[in-house]
């Protein structure tokens, strides 16, 4: 064994000791994550259609004329009560204690709603729309002309816990190389652990490898645990290219270590260093979709989600670990974040000092 191989093992070990004695730092880097994975796990698990609370004014004779199909459909959308003081319905759905109610005005079909649920309250008017129109077409006797066959593209084991789960991993990544690159650059040069390491038997490229390598580690125990907890617990089913995701992890990894590296280069305290690194990744993480998917934002937001790494990154996996795409659904990913690497670590050694100014 070289000189320089048992140096980068020693370093390795040595900084990979240093992390799981750091009890913050294992908190932020797995056990907070994780927080997150069982709490969407636990809601997007147990994530049942709710039925819309309606509230039946008096006698509506529209919907006691539905077909038996539509009839079905609609005690399965509606969760319908019975009352007669029309005002006290109304107050009900004011404040958010039932989604309509409904009354009959001759032929007429009224329906009170809340804009509070600004989505629920399009998917009520459009269900009694339906409704209503099923209803005049069994009055006029006619058969139905045309009808509806709905099929889902994915699979039928999908659950929404299988498109959550990389966005929160991407994002996990994210906050755990640039945290502890910021933390190690900043302390390093303020401890002047870095100025001792130039006179140190160690070539400066055997303890970047020795950091580089023990993030990484991290980082795929980190998908390992993510895996590993929502196939065990909420269900989660990859598709055959997963695998692919593991280098794009790897890049995604060395492109946020660059983000942390910028944020110590800059930093004149470790502390301002881990607080400039979270300054560039939370924002990021909601505008890349790893808390919420990305059509709710408005076409400007898309696009300039689109700049971010975090982004690409979450998007790439999501492809190979979901959707189905081939392996090479990575490559063009894994380009733009070698991109984002290469540029943030010129910019930080450009900014880098040795000393703290």
């Amino acid at each position: 064994m070289s000189a320089s191989t048992s140096a980068f093992r020693s370093l390795s070990a040595a900084i990979l000791k240093g992390f799981v004695r750091d009890r913050a730092s294992v908190f932020f880097a797995v056990v907070f994550p994780l927080m997150f994975l069982v709490l969407f796990g636990g809601i997007l698990g147990d994530q049942g259609q709710s039925r819309v609370e309606m509230i039946e004014i008096g006698d509506v004779a529209v919907f006691d004329s539905l077909p038996a199909g539509a009839e079905q459909a609609f005690m399965h959308t509606f969760e319908v009560s019975h009352t007669q003081d029309r005002a006290a319905a109304i107050a009900k759905v004011r404040k958010g204690d039932a989604d309509v109610a409904v009354e009959m005005d001759g032929d007429r079909v009224v329906a009170h709603y809340t804009q509070t649920d600004r989505t629920k309250a399009a998917m009520t008017q459009g269900a009694l729309a339906s409704f209503v129109d099923a209803s005049n077409l069994a009055a006029s006797g006619q058969p139905p002309r045309y009808s509806l066959d709905v099929q889902q593209v994915e699979d039928d084991s999908l659950g929404a816990i299988q498109f959550a789960t990389p966005g929160l991993l991407g994002w996990a990544v994210a906050m755990s190389a640039s945290f502890g690159a910021a933390a190690t650059l900043q302390g390093w040069r303020q401890s002047k652990l870095l100025r001792r390491l130039q006179l140190a038997p160690v070539s400066t490229r055997t303890v970047v490898g020795a950091r580089v390598a023990v993030t990484v580690t991290i980082a795929l125990v980190q998908m390992a645990i993510f895996v590993g907890l929502g196939s065990a617990a909420f269900g989660l089913r990859l598709t055959g290219a997963w695998p692919a995701a593991v280098p794009l992890l790897v890049v995604g990894t060395l492109c946020f270590m660059a983000v942390g590296l910028l944020a110590g280069a800059v930093a004149r305290t470790t502390e301002g260093a881990v607080n400039m690194a979270n300054f560039c990744v939370l924002p990021m993480s909601f505008l890349s979709g790893s808390f919420f998917p990305l059509d709710f934002m408005p076409h400007w937001l898309q696009v300039l989600s689109e700049m971010l790494p975090l982004r690409h990154l979450n998007d790439g996996m999501l492809d190979v670990m979901v959707r189905g795409e081939p392996a090479s659904a990575v490559l063009l990913p894994m380009a733009i974040l070698a991109g984002f690497t290469l540029v943030l670590t010129l910019l930080a050694a450009r900014l880098f000092r040795w000393e703290t100014v």
